[in-house]
């Protein structure tokens, strides 16, 4: 008979009898809410899951577009800026203090501590509408990959010139379906496990298309390069340039995007070393490593294509043969996002949950929950509330994608609204604050430059996308097969 249980879907309430009991205060943090087990390597596994996605993929066409020196440049300031300001967004989340204060859950928690008023509203409006964004581009990208392998098979079989036309949307409504059964995991703290596999995935895929880059640059069946990328009256008209560099900028921004889940990760690191220590650490070992990743797929790959580097180059067909290793580098690419999805989903789904429990804590529909015997698992807790609105958001994230199936305008797009106000001035706005740094002294000066800067690439890659969508939808019709 399923045992009925009242509790949060973030943490069990305890009620004050249990801290009489000294085995319960063991299992407790200093919050009340479970012991955290968090490490570097789990935040960093999370990090990589987050960091290192589709966007890695659209870089050697970034770099197309700015060239040799722009590109790589770009690539490296993108991810100065992105840990600087994760090491600040790191130590808000204890406030007042970085190490004993008290704990903040969500960006818009920090936010609220260290800002509040109106800013709280706009945090939220930034980063749940990004978080909504995100997942609706990995549900497209995911198709993507899923269809390439399909297609890799037939241009196999039938030869390359042959069209192998193939929808997505069926494709979409699979990655739906796996999504809506793991989106029934309770939070982030039990997410560790599947941001390593796809922390693998990721490096899977991204070591196979620098492989087959390196492959065709040694063959000598490299494309033409330059100092400055695509050459304006032989690959790009004057404007096309503008725009597509523009839109190139957004791409890369996207690529280092997971200040939107930092504060969450970091809330499932254990209290010892402290946390914001820890968190840094991670950013490093993450930010790093995916930099190292960025720049070796970015420039081979350029290499490989030249200024023609298509916009996805392992679904693009820049490669056609080893068909069976471009289908590995698909399938992994696919299992990388079905993780990421929930990585990036859970705050979604944590915030809208614990809204509803304060909202109303005395539903049975919203609250209870009942244990399910599963066979070498144990009891798996379900929550009729979670079922049903996980569900509901999953399906519409689906049917979003399947009306918006554009790849690299749509990258673009997420990354400049993203990059801004998230991963540069809500941190810098916060150190002030915490910090009490005086307003026109030397760091007050240089930390507003840099927030001014990054608002400036923001609008110029926000715009470049939107020209890109424009383009689009002039002759793009719904529900209909791409070829």
């Amino acid at each position: 008979m399923a045992k009925e249980m009242q509790n949060s879907t973030m943490f069990i309430e305890q009620g004050p009898e249990a801290f009489e009991n000294g085995g319960f205060r063991k299992n407790l943090d200093d919050d009340g809410r479970p012991k955290r087990t968090g490490t570097v390597m789990t935040a960093s596994a999370h990090i990589i899951t987050a960091v290192i996605g589709s966007g890695v993929l659209s870089l050697a066409w970034a770099i197309a577009q700015l060239g040799w020196v722009a590109g790589p440049a770009v690539l490296f300031a993108f991810s100065a800026i992105t840990y600087f300001t994760s090491t600040l967004l790191a130590d808000t989340y204890r406030s007042p203090g970085p190490v004993t204060g008290a704990r903040n859950y969500t960006y818009m928690d920090v936010v609220r501590a260290h800002l509040g008023g109106v800013k709280v509203q706009l945090c939220g409006i930034a980063q749940y509408g990004n978080l909504i964004g995100i997942t609706i581009g990995y549900t497209i990208t995911a198709s993507i990959s899923m269809v390439a392998v399909k297609r890799s098979n037939c241009f196999h079989k039938n030869g390359h010139d042959v069209k192998c036309s193939t929808s997505n949307y069926p494709f979409m409504a699979i990655f739906a379906v796996i999504q809506m059964i793991l989106s029934q995991i309770p939070n982030f703290h039990e997410l560790s496990w599947l941001s390593m596999l796809a922390a693998v995935m990721s490096f899977t895929y991204s070591s196979i298309g620098l492989g087959l880059a390196i492959a065709k640059v040694a063959e000598g069946k490299h494309g033409r390069t330059s100092l400055t990328g695509v050459t304006v009256g032989v690959d790009v008209s004057g404007s096309e340039k503008v725009w597509r560099s523009f839109q190139a900028i957004g791409n890369i921004a996207f690529a280092y995007a997971y200040s939107t889940v930092l504060i969450e990760i970091q809330d499932t690191l254990k209290s010892h070393p402290p946390e914001n220590r820890v968190m840094k650490k991670a950013s490093l070992v993450g930010v790093s490593t995916t930099t190292m990743f960025y720049i070796l797929c970015g420039c081979f790959g350029y290499a490989a294509f030249g200024n023609r580097a298509p916009g996805n180059f392992l679904t693009g067909f820049g490669f056609y043969e080893p068909f069976w290793l471009i289908d590995l580098a698909n399938v992994a690419i696919a299992i990388h996002l079905i993780g990421a999805y929930q990585v990036f989903c859970q705050p979604i789904f944590g915030f809208v949950e614990s809204r509803c429990h304060n909202r109303w804590p005395e539903s049975k529909f919203i609250m209870r929950e009942y244990a399910v015997n599963v066979p070498f698992y144990g009891a798996f807790y379900v929550n009729l509330f979670r079922m049903v609105w996980r569900t509901a958001y999953v399906m519409v994230t689906a049917v979003l994608a399947m009306i918006f199936p554009f790849f690299n305008d749509f990258l673009g797009l997420i990354g400049a609204a993203s990059f801004y106000p998230l991963t540069v001035y809500f941190p810098i706005e916060m150190r002030i604050a915490q910090s009490k740094i005086p307003k026109y002294s030397f760091t007050w000066i240089w930390l507003k430059i840099l927030s001014w800067a990054c608002l400036v690439v923001s609008l110029v890659a926000a715009a470049g996308s939107i020209q890109g969508l424009a383009q689009d939808l002039k002759t793009y019709k719904p529900f209909q097969t791409q070829d």
